[in-house]
């Protein structure tokens, strides 16, 4: 301080026209001759009068000291009444840091928070979690651990002990931990001055923050007061009357010879919170970085688990729950992946889910595909050969549009799961369903038509019955433009009130995102499917009933194996459909399309094409008529 204020009263830039006095008292750490050097200070020479002076004047402008906050706080309490500025060293317990109680009082020494926030980050860099505290029996002392305690636990950073020493702790000549503490961490966090450090250093690896050296110049406002010292740092005081500061982080290493010095490792700006760490400079005792930690940390992919009654920082590793994943370290939780992608095999990272729906190079779609084209060029030859073949008795015989109308419709039903393969769009969502709903009840319909038919015209030859009027009335037609159109109106009430449309499902399948068309209303889907079924129960039952007519008219056993294929294949559809998914769901579909298709057109049209193409001579006029009497 003499070398500070001799070197401010030399140069006659910094204060020109003013020279700077001192005195020095020591209170050797007295209460009562603290109090009576305060008084001093304020009193004429040799006498103790506070505030009254008739000898030379000395104009008090300020007050530096003490180091230790406790005789500061004893100092305080009187100058703060004269507000005589006061500077002075260490910390002041919370309840005394108001600048109502000490309004005079500025801290030359810088905020230990900043300081504690960089321990808390130094501990966080080499995933330190089980320390312990060890703190002079002061005030300096009380308040380090009260301040740091708080700031460890919000870190999740254990305190495994927490000793105090007295004084005389500090003098003997080589500094001993006691062994329990050694035990129970192998890292320690020691509150102490420097004299503390170079002792701990003859045994221990030591770190140690240090605040930058600074100048300082007294303004007369001192609430106000900002400037750079000699090594261009800004010293300025905060709302609280306390200055910010800078840190260096020194590594301390002791040397065989029992020297040591220490090594600049790591920078901590308090003011802008930037913490700066060199770890490849450190030199550690034991050539190892010090395993402070309670366990195990947990790799990516699990998470802690406190067990009851056991610090945060002693913790179980627990597998992340499946759909989950964590990919940290130490994970406290394990969060969910992003809809459109799902956690790897390990669970610590998140990968892109597949793209599932049914497509034309997947090999299920190429395969449904071609079965579709196949029953189609099959359809087309039959009806070919009907056309071919259509003044013959077999074509004539069960109303022979009929069985154009339904050639036509078997021929596009099969083609309609073209709609159903490839990525859903906004038109092929719309078409698919009702596509398919109304061409198989015009299907339907007309094996319905042609049972019906076989049995009025088999009622028709019996002498005075009133079924030829009813058949010149062409009742088969009406059936064939009735039954649809119920169909057409369901479907498009459905397209009005709740029309299908593309939809991305990521939650269905865990690996995959299904785009699918939802089907808006299901119930409106179950209804089409339930009508179409209702249809296919009539012709069954009728056709059923109607198998035992004469042979050269009788279609019905024929019609009642293909309405029993054609059931069976849609009642196995349901439960299986409602428990599948993605392509599959969508593949089932087109398979239950073509299967009870085929089913109609084999049980209906390959018997009659076998008469055509190999017997034709049971295709004929002659023959016919003589089935005839034959069944008379």
């Amino acid at each position: 301080m003499v070398f500070a204020i001799n070197e401010l009263n030399k140069d006659p830039v910094l204060l020109p026209n003013i020279t700077l006095g001192f005195r020095i008292y020591d209170d050797k750490d007295i209460v009562r001759k603290t109090y009576q050097a305060t008084l001093s200070l304020l009193s004429t020479r040799r006498q103790m009068v506070p505030n009254y002076k008739c000898d030379r004047q000395d104009n008090l402008l300020s007050i530096i000291g003490s180091f230790d906050s406790k005789t500061s706080m004893q100092m305080a309490s009187i100058l703060g009444i004269l507000k005589i500025s006061q500077f002075g060293y260490g910390s002041l317990n919370p309840s005394n840091r108001l600048k109502t109680v000490f309004p005079s009082f500025y801290r030359i020494d810088p905020n230990e928070i900043p300081q504690y926030m960089g321990l808390v980050w130094l501990l966080l860099h080499f995933q330190w979690n089980w320390i312990g505290l060890v703190a002079p029996d002061d005030d300096n002392g009380e308040n380090f651990i009260k301040d740091l305690t708080p700031m460890l636990d919000q870190n999740d950073i254990c305190v495994a002990f927490t000793k105090r020493f007295k004084k005389d702790f500090l003098i003997i000549p080589v500094v001993q931990l006691p062994p329990d503490w050694l035990s129970n961490a192998e890292v320690i966090i020691v509150s102490g001055d420097s004299y503390l450090m170079q002792k701990l250093a003859d045994q221990f690896g030591v770190f140690e923050e240090v605040d930058n050296p600074a100048s300082q110049k007294i303004h007369a406002t001192l609430r106000n007061i900002r400037f750079n010292n000699s090594a261009g740092e800004e010293i300025v005081f905060n709302e609280n009357s306390e200055r910010s500061a800078t840190y260096d982080i020194l590594n301390w290493i002791l040397f065989p010879n029992r020297s040591f010095s220490h090594v600049k490792v790591g920078r901590l700006d308090a003011r802008d919170q930037v913490f700066i760490i060199n770890a490849d400079e450190i030199v550690w005792p034991t050539q190892m970085v010090p395993f402070a930690r309670c366990v195990e940390r947990c790799p990516p992919g699990h998470r802690r688990n406190v067990p009851e009654g056991k610090p945060v920082c002693c913790y179980k590793c627990v597998r992340c729950p499946e759909g989950t994943y964590s990919s940290q370290s130490d994970a406290v939780h394990c969060v969910q992946c992003p809809e459109d992608q799902y956690p790897n095999r390990n669970q610590d990272q998140c990968l892109p889910k597949d793209v599932n729906f049914l497509s034309y190079e997947n090999i299920l779609g190429s395969i449904l595909v071609s079965l579709a084209l196949s029953l189609s060029l099959i359809t087309s030859l039959i009806l070919k050969i009907f056309v071919q073949h259509q003044n013959t008795p077999i074509v004539k015989a069960n109303n022979r549009n009929l069985t154009y109308i339904l050639l036509i419709s078997l021929l596009l039903s099969f083609l309609c799961p073209l709609l159903f393969i490839g990525q859903p769009r906004k038109v092929t969502c719309l078409l698919r369903q009702t596509a398919f709903g109304i061409i198989f009840s015009v299907a339907v319909s007309c094996v319905l038509a042609k049972t019906v038919t076989v049995v009025l015209a088999f009622l028709a030859t019996k002498p005075g019955n009133m079924i030829r009027r009813i058949l010149k009335r062409q009742p088969a037609n009406s059936v064939v433009l009735f039954c649809p159109l119920i169909q057409a109106v369901i479907c498009a009430i459905w397209l009005v009130t709740s029309p299908p449309f593309p939809n991305l499902d990521f939650h269905s399948l865990a690996r995959e995102v299904i785009v699918e068309c939802n089907e808006g209303s299901v119930i409106m889907f179950y209804v089409v499917l339930g009508y179409m079924g209702f249809l296919a129960l009539i012709s069954f039952v009728v056709a059923f009933l109607a198998r035992k007519l004469p042979d050269s008219f009788n279609e019905a056993k024929f019609i009642t194996f293909s309405m029993l294929v054609f059931c069976s294949v849609w009642v196995s559809f349901v439960p299986t459909y409602l428990s599948v998914k993605g392509k599959f769901m969508v593949a089932l579909e087109v398979f239950s399309i073509l299967a009870s298709g085929a089913g109609l057109l084999g049980c209906i049209f390959f018997p009659k094409c076998y008469i055509i193409l190999l017997k034709p001579n049971l295709n004929s006029r002659n023959n016919l008529i003589r089935r005839m009497n034959q069944g008379t």
